[in-house]
């Protein structure tokens, strides 16, 4: 049941998408495949930016990651909420997670989808000892 129902939300999500892609004939598309930092902020915010630029539709951020640093996912998530263009982050390819960062960020998102066996959660902030 519970697989039924992701997929068919899937399905709805991507049929939304690709239905506006036709009107405004342009989804922009990343792939962040790793663990989140400063330089995945900055990759994200440019993104957007090149999205409005185009007069994209929504960007799409194909997600799997661990998690990552807190201030880079803070920096993400306002980038999302001061965003005109729709972000979809959709949790892919099959096996691919979002956990800690990658939630956050995911539940962040316009539009959160995530593809058939794939997992999200494990929220909680991580204490990274100070190196000497």
């Amino acid at each position: 049941m519970r697989v039924a129902v992701k997929t068919g939300l899937t399905g709805l999500v991507l049929l939304l998408v690709c239905s506006a892609a036709a009107a405004a004939e342009k989804v922009s598309l990343i792939k962040i495949d790793g663990a989140i930092g400063p330089a995945t902020a900055s990759y994200i915010s440019r993104s957007i930016d090149e999205a409005r630029a185009q007069n994209a539709q929504c960007l799409i951020i194909q997600l799997n990651t661990p998690g990552g640093l807190l201030d880079s996912t803070q920096t993400i998530v306002q980038s999302f909420l001061g965003s005109t263009v729709p972000v979809v982050v959709y949790v892919a390819p099959t096996g691919a997670t979002a956990t800690s960062a990658g939630c956050f960020i995911t539940v962040a998102a316009s539009v959160a989808a995530m593809a058939p066996a794939t997992t999200i959660g494990a929220a909680h902030p991580v204490l990274v000892p100070p190196t000497r």
